[in-house]
């Protein structure tokens, strides 16, 4: 029975088909996540500061992931069920809100879009095992680390760090890399950035990144091994450029304000995730020629 399950789910159209419907699910609750988890902390901060200062904390409804449930943030209507299934569910509303007829942010069932395309991808390129199951929650993590920096200029450690961990106890298995490669790759990750980040302040006296990079940087050498490192920062200044540029040109973005490098860094990690060797393999090729 077991092995006829596992045959089944081999097959590229059944596995797709699995992915794309996961990933539809799951990216409704990334938006959750996105929006909620920086109005968590910030929460949590509040909280923090009137405990040092002796301040009674103001009394607070429960806000979490899961409570509230999702509302209009114009009319405050209740989201049911049948105007919460993904990408459907906003065609049918035509992106506007049942009750009050508000326009909903198309941001939701894109973020919805690109965490089933994703999902789908990163599940045929690995097949049906261990590496393909924990690929994707990686990538999930990697969708909503993006978002949030981008929005908040903020990587959660809630996210980050658990990831990090985790990357470190699969080396144990060699499910990426090896165990030596990891740890090396996790402390030369974040002390790369760390070093880069105090050179670049004593030089201008203005930060260029934040400390969620170096650890996001560390997760990538916890998963990937130290060798993917050299390839994750070209693919992530490659891509920051062009999209840094295209924000500048087509968004009329100041550029004054600054562009968070966190979603560089997710982009270039998960490209590196599923073609490194690869990409590494024709770098090589080309710039040592037989």
């Amino acid at each position: 029975m077991v092995d006829s399950l596992i045959t089944v789910f081999t097959e590229p159209l059944v596995l797709a088909s699995v992915a794309t419907v996961l990933g539809l699910a799951v990216g409704s609750f990334l938006n959750v996540v996105i929006y909620r988890l920086p109005l968590m902390m910030e929460r949590a901060w509040r909280r923090d500061c009137d405990e040092f200062t002796g301040k009674t904390p103001a009394q607070e409804e429960r806000f979490d992931l899961s409570v509230p449930r999702s509302r209009c943030p114009h009319c405050g209507h209740m989201v049911n069920a049948r105007d919460n299934i993904p990408v459907i569910s906003y065609l049918l509303l035509r992106g506007r809100c049942r009750a009050c007829g508000a326009h909903i942010s198309l941001r939701y069932p894109l973020v919805e879009i690109l965490t089933a395309a994703l999902t789908v991808v990163t599940a045929l390129h690995f097949g049906f095992n261990w590496q393909a199951l924990f690929a994707v929650l990686l990538t999930w993590s990697l969708i909503a680390l993006s978002f949030i920096d981008f929005d908040k200029q903020l990587l959660p450690d809630s996210i980050t760090l658990p990831f990090l961990w985790l990357g470190l106890l699969l080396s144990l298995f060699d499910v990426y890399t090896d165990t030596q490669a990891s740890i090396i790759g996790a402390a030369a990750g974040y002390l790369s950035l760390w070093s880069i980040y105090h050179l670049f302040r004593l030089l201008t006296g203005k930060e260029g990144m934040g400390y969620g990079d170096f650890k996001l940087f560390a997760l990538f050498g916890a998963w990937l091994g130290w060798q993917s490192l050299p390839l994750i920062i070209l693919l992530s200044s490659a891509v920051g450029a062009v999209i840094g540029i295209s924000l500048i040109m087509f968004r009329g973005r100041d550029r004054s304000i600054p562009i968070p490098f966190g979603p560089y860094l997710a982009i270039a990690g998960w490209i590196a995730l599923l073609w490194g060797e690869q990409l590494t393999a024709w770098y090589l090729r080309a710039a040592l020629p037989a």
